[in-house]
């Protein structure tokens, strides 16, 4: 069947190790859009620095952000919006206390405070370069929980040291309460910084996925999907095409999916035109 759809991840996976998007991925997904196949973007980003992203690109795209909790058009219309209620939010900044300082909130809002901090290390080795680039957008409140009151947030994100995120992780599948949220978790062992967000209960990459392409008309058969990341396992397991970056997390690589190249020999281009462009690819 052939692909309609190709749904991609943006770091690791589209840009290449610097941040940057390769020509060679910007022209390969060009000739996909000329062929009519429709491009999604699936991140963990918000949708701000995912946007700038999706500008870069010879076409238009829709944009699954934070993980799934957000779908939006390139313009900043809403399509699919599932937040993470108040009360929910409240019960895991309780039980995170010790991970306060690598702690921050998310809000789908159109400019300030979208992201809110308790205290900012602005010169912190992870967070500060990740807030810096996006001062504008960010806000202290102390206590953190008191920036819980009248809006449901998309999210609440960690960033830091590999260990010091894994035991956010251990923290909060072992909650009272874990049924109540979704983890995703993102690791880059070589510069040794983790990301995890915490989501409304059955928010995936993978959730979301399947229902844009249910609204686009589009079967999974014809879905193909690249990641490199533990949080595009779900939208790889759904994608009837899921391809694997060369530079993913190791495991992703023994569940027998496609391996492209790496993010920075333009494994996306490979993958479009070998999976999706080449009808004798998939043989």
């Amino acid at each position: 069947m052939p692909v309609k759809l190709i749904a991609m991840d943006i770091d690791g996976t589209l840009l290449d190790s610097r941040g940057q998007l390769p020509e060679e991925n910007a022209l390969a997904i060009g000739e996909a859009a000329a062929r009519g196949i429709e491009i999604v973007i699936v991140t963990g980003r918000r949708f701000h620095p995912a946007r700038s992203i999706a500008e870069q690109l010879p076409c238009d795209v829709a944009l699954i952000v934070s993980n799934g909790a957000l779908v939006k058009s390139r313009s900043g219309e809403t399509h699919l919006r599932s937040l993470l209620p108040i009360e929910t939010a409240r019960h895991v900044i309780d039980a995170t206390g010790e991970f306060r300082r690598c702690q921050g909130v998310i809000f789908d809002r159109p400019a300030e405070r979208q992201v809110i901090f308790e205290r900012i290390d602005w010169e912190g080795p992870f967070i500060g370069p990740y807030l810096r680039r996006h001062r504008h957008q960010v806000a202290e409140v102390a206590p953190l929980a008191a920036c819980l009151e009248m809006e449901d947030p998309v999210e609440i994100m960690f960033i830091g040291e590999c260990e010091m995120i894994r035991g956010a992780l251990r923290t909060l599948e072992t909650h009272a309460r874990s049924r109540e949220y979704t983890l995703a978790l993102t690791e880059y062992e070589e510069r040794g910084m983790s990301m995890l967000d915490v989501l409304q209960r059955g928010v995936t990459k993978g959730a979301a996925l399947a229902e844009w392409a249910r609204r686009r008309g589009i079967v999974r058969e014809s879905v193909m999907a690249i990641g490199d990341n533990w949080n595009d396992r779900e939208m790889l397991e759904y994608a009837g095409v899921p391809v694997v970056m060369g530079n993913s997390v190791p495991e992703l690589k023994t569940l027998g999916w496609k391996v492209t190249l790496s993010n920075d020999d333009c494994g996306v281009a490979d993958a479009i035109r070998t999976y999706a462009l080449d009808p004798n690819g998939r043989d």
